[in-house]
């Protein structure tokens, strides 16, 4: 039996969060992870012991990264993947390599505890040699995800998205998209409100649509005139109002089937799934800021009714709206 969930840790203490440094790790995969959860952010307001605890751990004392560009030295050991709650295993720059076998061990050894396990880019293949996702979905970088179903068969992978969570299992596609995982994780601890602040101070999406394959067939259209930009700003400040496919198009001033297209060129989903994905964030966002009543947040986000609201709000977040105000929002009454 897990000794301690991920989502629960120690009460008064902070989430742990380990990341596993082995040869040839790549800078920038570990840079996302200490921006995201080793620096202290005083300006968000939470507790002393409300943000993350970070531990960078290693199998040897020194790990030289990637081309040699520098060794990190001083770092912990493994027994530090021992009491993570979430623990890190970023990219390896030859993922047909087989990791080191104390690496694999630490990752065994935590999924047995059930702590939440993660991936960047090619460290889905750490996490697959460790045998933690047999029958899981996942994803990888597009490049290696052919070889990566050869070598992983019994892993259902998903080549096409930004990242994938099964259960307390998540894994992101490349490098930026380290990025989108590690916000969303800040999401499910913290709340949608932190989450954003957290991007606005990386001057990076909060959420980006679309998968990876907006990046392996066509890169976003350069052309003056396409850019979806004015569109979907118009959209989030009337999100309130009954917007529909047709009333993006008319202020696009194109087709709905051109603004289809330009959707899934540019942003990788449809209008449709856009404009839902941006109602059940502000309606996220009133929750947290202690709007009181399901019926207005429903209105207000233009998500209609309340059988709406919670539908969406349990697809996208697993939580009902009365478990997501508990969690992350201004304690009250729900109606």
């Amino acid at each position: 039996m897990p000794q301690r969930s991920s989502q629960h840790p120690a009460e008064g203490s902070p989430h742990r969060v380990v990341v596993i440094v082995d040869e040839g790790s790549n800078p920038f995969e570990l840079g996302v992870a200490t921006e995201l959860f080793g620096l202290r952010r005083p300006e968000l307001g939470l507790p002393a012991h409300g943000w993350y605890d970070f531990t960078l751990a290693a199998a040897s004392p020194t790990v030289r990264m990637h081309n040699g560009l520098f060794t990190l030295s001083g770092i912990a050991d493994l027994r530090a993947a021992d009491s993570a709650d979430t623990l890190i295993v970023p990219n390896r720059p030859d993922p047909l390599t087989t990791p080191t076998p104390a690496v694999l061990d630490a990752v065994r050894s935590a999924a047995d505890r059930g702590a939440r396990l993660v991936s960047f880019c090619t460290g889905a293949f750490t996490l697959a040699a460790a045998g933690v996702l047999d029958g899981r979905r996942a994803t990888t970088h597009w490049r290696w995800a052919g070889d990566f179903a050869e070598r992983y068969p019994d892993v259902r992978l998903q080549p096409d998205v930004l990242f994938v969570h099964d259960g307390d299992i998540h894994t992101a596609a490349g490098s930026a998209a380290s990025l989108d995982l590690g916000l969303q994780l800040i999401r499910a601890d913290h709340g949608a409100e932190i989450a954003n602040a957290v991007s606005r101070r990386l001057v990076f999406a909060a959420h980006r649509d679309g998968g990876q394959r907006q990046f392996v067939e066509r890169p976003v259209p350069a052309v003056p005139g396409t850019s979806l930009g004015g569109v979907l700003a118009w959209a989030q400040e009337r999100l309130d109002q009954p917007l529909g496919v047709a009333d993006l198009a008319h202020r696009a001033s194109v087709s709905p089937a051109t603004l289809h297209r330009r959707f899934q060129e540019q942003l990788g989903t449809t209008p449709l799934a856009w404009l839902t994905s941006e109602r059940v964030a502000l309606a996220c966002r009133l929750i947290e800021r202690g709007e009181p009543g399901l019926d207005r947040v429903a209105r207000l986000s233009g998500l209609g009714t309340t059988a709406n609201l919670r539908a969406r709000l349990r697809r996208e977040t697993g939580l009902s709206p009365s478990a997501y105000r508990r969690r992350f929002g201004v304690q009250g009454p729900t109606p």
